[in-house]
């Protein structure tokens, strides 16, 4: 019998969780402006793209750097206490941020949100702190979902309300304040996101730590909203009951001495690596003209298209995958969805193939665009029951230190991949090698590599 997800608790985590793609999306739409505004480029506009991308990677850099010991910390300080320190701190760089107006003190702060980001792996070990085996993957689940709103919300703070002055002079246009500062409001409304999080689980959240826990229950692992007081831990707390002391977690070079963790590791790596290739090569080719080997859609088919996918992969996850994966097992579910990047390359080179054979997207070409797109939808459980395996795999005790590393590993591989697929899709092009294909080649090696490293 499957135990309800305990509600409040699960919400809480994920508003925690939304925090990261809001803060880490919101300077899209704005950050070439705002870049070139610091006047650090001199006027060059051919050197503003090296520059906005250094502010773009950083976050993910400082939160792979941080979130290994973020993970550390709240194994032997609590999960809670961690985790509000986050949105709290994303608030505060968010402010920051807004207020820069030098290309340096724009560092600091995305610096800062991605340090204040790195408590990520925590959310994840407290919604399997509170689950069991029964509901854990629908929990899990989840998170894609979170993913996606964050990333449209966003995209749509720094869309909408950037250089308020300008875009909205009837409002603004007489507040001498956004003008000197255009890009205040739209940091100033993702940091207030952020702190209403932290409010909220200031109020709500519960302390997942067995050794933190004030209160037990005889079920492992599990907080249910039916209780009047939740509960946490593996004994209820009876005075006559001896507290024994709590093994302290395991060294790092501990960890990574247990050879399950350690493939489990190499394939979240891998994976991750894998999908930031993929996420950074479809708007290159959906937007290369067809003569050069992509697709030639406008900004406004692009923006159709992935805002359709992001609804439906969400929709189709929580409806019809999240029951695969509860009912094949996270090993097996996930070099399944691995495998598939075999046949996501495979498409997106058919589909440039066609176009260019027949000069024009054909019905044919978007035929095989909606079906690459479906079977995409695979990746998100593909994350699900990665993070699954670093569940089972991690010792007891060490669950924080586990999902830090492997949230480590992620933004690291995160950070590297677009840059690495960007430019290996600029060199195919111009070497023509494999036909203007060498970068699918490479990443369908990638594939064959990942998928044998934890089959």
């Amino acid at each position: 019998m499957q135990t309800p997800l305990p509600k409040r608790q699960i919400f809480l985590t994920l508003l925690i969780q939304l925090s990261e793609p809001i803060t880490a999306m919101v300077i899209y739409p704005f950050i070439i402006k705002a870049v070139h505004g610091t006047g650090i480029t001199q006027g060059d506009e051919k050197r503003t793209g090296y520059y906005a991308g250094i502010i773009e990677s950083l976050f993910f850099i400082s939160e792979s750097l941080s979130a290994y010991h973020v993970g550390r910390a709240s194994d032997f300080y609590g999960r809670r206490p961690v985790l509000l320190i986050g949105p709290l701190g994303l608030s505060i760089a968010m402010v920051i941020f807004g207020l820069s107006k030098s290309f340096w003190s724009m560092v600091v702060s995305r610096t800062l949100m991605g340090a204040f980001n790195g408590n990520i792996g925590v959310t994840k070990t407290v919604m399997a702190e509170s689950t069991n085996e029964t509901n854990r993957a629908d929990a899990f689940t989840l998170m894609p979902l979170v993913w996606t709103i964050g990333t449209v919300i966003g995209s749509a703070l720094g869309g909408v309300l950037a250089d308020p002055a300008r875009t909205w002079p009837s409002i603004f246009g007489k507040v001498s304040f956004f003008e000197q500062y255009p890009w205040f409001l739209p940091c100033f409304a993702a940091g207030l996101l952020a702190f209403c999080a932290f409010a909220l689980s200031c109020w709500g959240l519960k302390e997942t730590l067995p050794t933190k826990a004030t209160k037990r229950k005889s079920s492992p692992s599990l907080l249910n909203d039916a209780e009047a007081t939740p509960s946490y831990g593996s004994v209820e707390n009876d005075p006559s009951t001896p507290h024994l002391p709590a093994p302290a977690p395991p060294t790092t070079l501990s960890l990574l001495s247990d050879s399950r963790l350690r493939i489990t590791l190499l394939g979240v790596g891998f994976f991750a690596f894998t999908d930031m290739s993929y996420a950074a090569l479809l708007p290159l080719i959906y937007s290369t003209s067809i003569p050069l080997g992509g697709l030639g859609f406008s900004p406004y088919q692009i923006g159709l298209i992935m805002g359709t996918f992001g609804i439906f992969n969400g929709s189709w996850n929580w409806a019809v995958l999240r029951r695969f994966l509860k009912k094949t097992g996270a090993r097996k579910t996930f070099i399944f969805c691995y495998s598939l990047f075999l046949v996501h390359f495979s498409l997106l080179w058919a589909l440039c193939e066609v176009a260019s054979y027949s000069g024009e997207v054909t019905p044919l070409v978007w035929a095989l665009l909606a079906f690459q797109l479906f079977i995409s939808t695979a990746i998100s459980t593909g994350y699900n029951a990665i993070y699954l395996m670093i569940v089972e795999t991690a010792p007891p005790n060490a669950l924080g230190s586990a999902n830090g590393l492997a949230q480590m590993v992620s933004s690291g591989a995160r950070g590297f991949a677009p840059v690495f697929a960007s430019s290996l899709f600029s060199y195919s092009l111009e070497s023509r090698m494999v036909r203007g294909h060498l970068v699918e080649v490479v990443l369908i090696g990638v594939t064959i590599g990942g998928v044998y490293c934890v089959s």
